[in-house]
């Protein structure tokens, strides 16, 4: 089981938790949403939640819920100054489809 953050995720990650002042790393979770089926969750974590697996790209931390790696297992996030905007990206080789807008996707059955 892997998550991993690019480079420049994992320094845009680092910058937020410098400007927040306090903060462990990045949590990446997902819910039921969307026209696809599930939308990406992104928070600071603070503190590890009991029920979390921690990975570790490039100096920054990505904390995850046990209940969802099945969803997330070797997803990649990264981030991306596309224009004026800024975001976050996920390539997510469990993703069978996802919706026009970008922002939810759906899953194997055999992975939710």
């Amino acid at each position: 089981m892997s998550i991993q953050l690019t480079e420049s995720a994992a320094r845009r990650v680092q910058q937020q938790i410098q400007a927040r002042g306090h903060g462990l790393g990045l949590r990446v979770g997902v819910k039921a949403s969307g026209c696809s089926g599930y939308a990406y969750l992104l928070d600071y974590a603070d503190q590890p939640e009991p029920d979390e697996v921690v990975f570790e790209s490039h100096g920054a931390k990505v904390f995850v819920a046990r209940d969802t790696l099945a969803m997330l297992d070797g997803l990649v996030v990264d981030f991306r100054k596309e224009g004026l905007n800024e975001v976050f990206k996920f390539d997510n080789p469990n993703a069978e489809a996802l919706c026009g807008c970008g922002e939810s996707f759906s899953v194997q059955k055999t992975a939710a």
